[in-house]
């Protein structure tokens, strides 16, 4: 397959525009509202809009789409920035925002009015509803439509001035009442809302809407390429018709393409919100969530979303990606630089009856057996030990190779054992499992040659760091339905198990978001905000074993 034909389509675009001289660089941008976390979603379009600027040699903006201060916080503002440099985007000196262009804004809505293509009405926000029609039947006109340039300039400035309450009056474009498309009948480009912004403070109480906004920040940004997702395509004459209207020289270039949704997780803001607010999750980072934040935390990597995100592709086709893949990038990422650890996460003890009381050794064990460079550690070894509880069984079904009375098994890097029983509390539950271990098999090898079918990882009872380890599922099944019948959110009452857990001393100084493979268990990463010394908690990132298939690419 040639280059030419492995372009995507926005990548088809650019490529004509530059060839015809329609601009002679690549500027894009990702705008984002500071209304809440970012979530996988916005990955995407960070990785595409810094990936094209990239490619072509050009500009990469990042600016804060804040003209709704009504739901915009400082803290949401900071949690982006933090991302997007997390993923690798970077805007160098280039962070703008669109309250920065308020003045602009104002006197572009004023130049509007100047040439009659914009009005102040006094409908309420139900009336204007009313009056747009539908869309099979035109709208009817404002009845202030026909208010005079000079009556439309002094009511414009009273609105700025304070005069007026909030909803009392708004400014309209004056482009067509029966237009087919509905956000070109008469849409409302500024309102008044009198509410401090956390950039601008109280120095405005008109709030430009964000169709008539987006595109002045880009033209004043000479940004060439605005690219979104797809719901803002019926959205793109009033794009078009504001740059157009306000004569700008180098007008911006609106491209849609197809969101990334992914299978049974939630990214609405209003349902994370609740979540939060309710007290379900401990905030916008909890690893159960899909926030660029939360998959952070939970220990996914930067590499493994620019992965998922190329898996993905760019298209115009609305289409869902399993939540599966996503798993399968951060396997892929981790597999080869993580070192493989060993962890019980549900312990019972393990005595080896004919090994020396008081005695203990060190035994060698390699930190990754798919990669050499990451070496080998020491793992003290003595006569009690941590086991899994599964890993053994009074009674095992067919095919059960773990410890049993009677059957032989490998220690890990250690010794052939055999097990001769167990002892029980007064309730029935196994407190400890009896084994006696065969000197001459250190290492895990037998010299006489035997085979054993069963292996099983275990951590030295003394010097193991106790530790809390957290397994998660989704939140919420989408597929279900967010809510219940009774407006209650359809949660999982598993999404969170909590184990405590006993990991090899190796572990005792992992630092917050530094990641490992637990042996059997999965890959876990160290919470960054639960964690204390002598204390650590584990989040378990992915499972290891995955139901994705990689699709085979074609020739």
């Amino acid at each position: 397959m040639s280059e030419a034909e492995s372009r995507n389509f926005i990548e088809q675009i650019i490529d004509k525009d530059l060839a015809e001289g329609v601009y002679d660089t690549v500027h894009t941008r990702f705008p984002p509202e500071p209304n809440g976390y970012l979530h996988i979603g916005h990955a995407k379009s960070i990785l595409l809009n810094y990936g094209l600027a990239q490619k072509y040699g050009g500009k990469f903006n990042v600016r804060f789409d804040d003209t709704n201060p009504t739901k915009e916080k400082e803290e949401f503002v900071e949690s982006i920035k933090a991302d997007v440099a997390w993923l690798g985007a970077d805007w160098e000196d280039r962070l703008f925002f669109a309250s920065d262009y308020f003045d602009e804004m104002y006197e572009g809505a004023v130049r509007l009015i100047q040439k009659g293509k914009a009005y102040v009405s006094d409908l309420s926000a139900d009336e204007i509803r009313e009056y747009r029609g539908t869309l099979t039947e035109a709208g009817k006109e404002d009845p202030y439509a026909g208010r005079s340039v000079e009556e439309n300039l002094k009511l414009f400035e009273e609105m700025k001035d304070g005069k007026y309450a909030d909803g009392e009056k708004v400014l309209r474009a004056r482009i067509d009442m029966a237009s087919p498309n509905m956000n070109m009948r008469d849409p409302v480009i500024y309102r008044v809302a009198h509410i401090p912004h956390h950039n601008t403070g109280d120095k405005w109480c008109i709030y430009p809407m964000y169709d008539f906004a987006h595109p002045i920040e880009d033209a004043i940004e000479g940004i060439t390429h605005s690219i979104c997702t797809l719901e803002f395509e019926d959205h793109r004459p009033l794009y078009d018709w504001v740059v157009q209207e306000l004569e700008y020289p180098h007008p911006p270039k609106q491209i849609e393409f197809a969101k990334m949704y992914l299978t049974n997780v939630v990214t609405g803001k209003r349902y994370i919100k609740r979540l939060v607010e309710e007290g379900i999750v401990d905030g916008w980072d909890d690893p159960r969530l899909v926030s660029i934040a939360a998959l952070k935390r939970r220990g996914f990597t930067p590499e493994s979303i620019r992965m998922f995100v190329e898996l993905c592709g760019v298209s115009k086709a609305n289409s869902s990606a399993d939540y599966a893949m996503l798993e399968y990038c951060i396997r892929e990422d981790l597999k080869l630089k993580r070192p493989r650890m060993m962890a019980v996460l549900d312990p019972v003890k393990l005595i080896i009856d004919n090994y020396p009381e008081g005695e203990s050794e060190f035994l060698e064990a390699p930190n990754n057996l798919e990669n050499e460079a990451l070496g080998s550690r020491r793992i003290p070894f003595g006569r009690e030990l941590y086991i899994e509880r599964e890993d053994f069984l009074e009674e095992p079904p067919k095919k059960y190779f773990r410890m049993f009375p009677g059957n032989e098994v490998r220690l890990m890097n250690a010794y052939f054992v055999k097990c001769t029983g167990c002892v029980k509390d007064e309730n029935g539950v196994i407190t400890e499992v009896h084994c006696t271990y065969d000197p001459a098999s250190k290492g895990g090898n037998s010299p006489d040659g035997r085979k054993v079918k069963g292996t099983i990882h275990w951590v030295p009872a003394k010097e193991a760091v106790k530790a809390t380890v957290r397994l998660y599922e989704n939140i919420i099944d989408e597929e279900s339905g967010v809510y219940n019948e009774d407006g209650s959110l359809n949660l999982n009452p598993n999404s969170l198990s909590i184990r405590e857990a006993y990991l090899e001393p190796a572990l005792a100084d992992a630092k917050a978001y530094e990641s490992f493979q637990f042996v059997r268990n999965g890959f876990f990463c160290v919470d960054y905000k639960d964690s204390k010394e002598g204390a650590p908690v584990f989040n378990r990132i992915v499972s290891l074993k995955s139901s994705f298939v990689l699709p085979k690419k074609e020739d």
